[in-house]
This record gives structure tokens, C-alpha cells and sequence, in this order.
């Protein structure tokens, strides 16, 4: 009876790995990383307050932030290359970006709240808006049934795309998943150009009212999660092209297909609730 725990003593103090968990060594990275968030936000402080230091601390934190998440996530794809990885491993990480799409669904729930806030109690805001949503001394709102519903429409053409290059992952098919992540990302960029040409193009400004505030702030918001996660996209077509991912292992393309499904669905949200039933019944541009 004493041999076995006499040998898993040894291990024990040899440091030999006993278990399925990753525990991961002291490492500079993340003090690096909650360094540059705070020099960012901070900087963004002085910035708004047009305070000494507000055009140049926001770049030097935003440079720190991007120099420490290149060097983490390297080690995270080097961690996967070297069988780290386990199953119990790849389970927590599956969990913990449930978790984080969780977080930015309540995200949005707040932009929502406040769109729905404005526009189902407008006699609240008697003196800002004149008990009427949209606001009276607006001329026009988009229409949603001519960029809104193409950009719709790419949206959900980019879901069976990154769909496409999953199954062809799953399938060992390589080449399939390359089409299917190039294709995605340039749907992702396509949607973004015309986003951004509807802004350039819209017959109301932000900041000027609830209703500008409240769009450009749910809209815009979105259009950054779609650069997100075109950029997550884009790399991992770039890792499919090192040949990293396998059937049997492929966490990183998988927590970017879950992302761009969520971005996907939060778009429907928005273009069945700001631009359709949002603007109901009022003249559009």
C-alpha cells in the first residue's frame, strides 16, 4: 500500500505532470497586458478632458495592449502545438467563452434597453422630443429595406460560409476550409463598407438626439464587433494556411465561429427592432 503513494511522492517532487490540467508557468505577459489597459483608458481620460498628454498616452496604451495580446494568444496557439491542450482543458476554454458571449449579449441588452426606453416612453421626454419617437424635428430615417436589409442579407450569407469552412474542418477537408474562412472575411469586410457609407450617407447625426444617440450607439458598437471578429477570422485563416487546426483539435476556430454567429444574430435584433418596427411609420431617406 505504501509503494504507490511513495512513487506519486516522487513524481510529485520531480514535477512530473499527474493530471489533465494546464497550469500554466509565471509568465510577465499579463502584468504587461493590465498595464497598457490602464495607460489606455486613462490616456482616453485625459484625452476627452483635452488634457496634457490625451494624444499621445491613449496610442501608447493601445500599442502595449496589442504588443502584450499578440504575445499571449502566441503562447496560447504554442501551448495547443504542444499537446497542452487536454480535452478538460479544451472543455474550461469552451465554457469560458460561453461565458464571454454571455457578457456581451447583456452588452447589448443594455443599448437595446435604451433604444426601447426612449422610443415606447417618449412622453418622458416631453421637453427633449416632443412626446413623439422618432423626433419630430427629424426630416427622415434610413430605410430599412434598401442598405439595412443587403447588409442583412450578407450577414447571414457570411454564417453559412464560416459554417461551411466548420464542416470542412471536421471533414479534413483543408482546402474547403480556406475558401469558407476567405469567403467569410470578406463578406465581414464588404458588410462594414456599406456601414460605413450608410453612416456617411445618413439624414441624421449622432449626438444631436435620443434617437441618433441610440442608433449610432447600438449600430455602431455592433460594426465593431464585426471588425472583431473579422479580424479573429482572418487569423485563423492564417493558421489553417500553417496547418494548425485538425479535426480532432480546433478550439480557436471554433470560439471564432461562435462569435461570428452571435454578431450575426444581434444583427437581426437590430434590424427587426431600430430599423423596422424603430422606424415605423415615419418618412425615410
Amino acid at each position: 500500500m505504501l509503494a504507490p503513494a511513495r512513487e506519486l511522492g516522487m513524481q510529485l517532487m520531480a514535477g512530473s505532470k499527474t493530471h489533465d490540467y494546464h497550469i500554466l508557468p509565471p509568465d510577465i505577459v499579463p502584468l504587461v497586458t493590465t498595464i497598457g489597459a490602464l495607460t489606455f483608458t486613462t490616456g482616453m481620460v485625459l484625452f476627452m478632458h483635452d488634457m496634457a498628454g490625451g494624444k499621445v498616452v491613449p496610442w501608447a496604451g493601445l500599442a502595449i495592449l496589442l504588443a502584450s495580446m499578440y504575445a499571449w494568444f502566441s503562447k496560447i496557439v504554442g501551448e495547443a502545438k504542444a499537446g497542452d491542450h487536454t480535452p478538460v482543458v479544451q472543455l474550461h476554454q469552451r465554457y469560458g467563452m460561453i461565458l464571454f458571449i454571455a457578457s456581451e449579449v447583456m452588452f447589448f441588452v443594455g443599448w437595446f434597453w435604451a433604444f426601447f426606453d426612449f422610443s415606447l416612453f417618449p412622453s418622458e421626454l416631453a421637453k427633449v422630443v416632443g412626446g413623439h419617437w422618432p423626433l419630430k424635428t427629424m426630416d427622415a430615417v434610413l430605410d430599412p429595406f434598401d442598405l439595412p436589409l443587403l447588409n442583412t442579407l450578407i450577414l447571414l450569407c457570411s454564417g453559412t460560409t464560416v459554417t461551411w469552412a466548420h464542416h470542412c474542418l471536421i471533414h479534413g477537408d483543408r482546402d474547403g476550409l480556406k475558401k469558407g474562412l476567405w469567403l467569410t472575411i470578406l463578406l465581414g469586410m464588404l458588410f462594414t463598407s456599406l456601414q460605413a457609407y450608410e453612416y456617411a450617407h445618413a439624414p441624421f447625426p449622432f449626438g444631436k438626439n435620443t434617437y441618433g444617440s441610440a442608433f449610432y450607439m447600438a449600430t455602431g458598437f455592433h460594426g465593431f464587433h464585426v471588425i472583431v471578429g473579422t479580424i479573429f477570422l482572418a487569423v485563423c485563416l492564417k493558421r489553417a494556411y500553417n496547418g494548425d487546426f485538425t479535426p480532432k483539435q480546433h478550439f480557436g476556430f471554433e470560439a471564432a465561429a461562435w462569435y461570428w454567429h452571435f454578431v450575426d444574430v444581434v444583427w437581426l435584433f437590430l434590424f427587426v427592432c431600430i430599423y423596422v418596427w424603430g422606424n415605423w411609420g415615419f418618412p425615410v431617406d
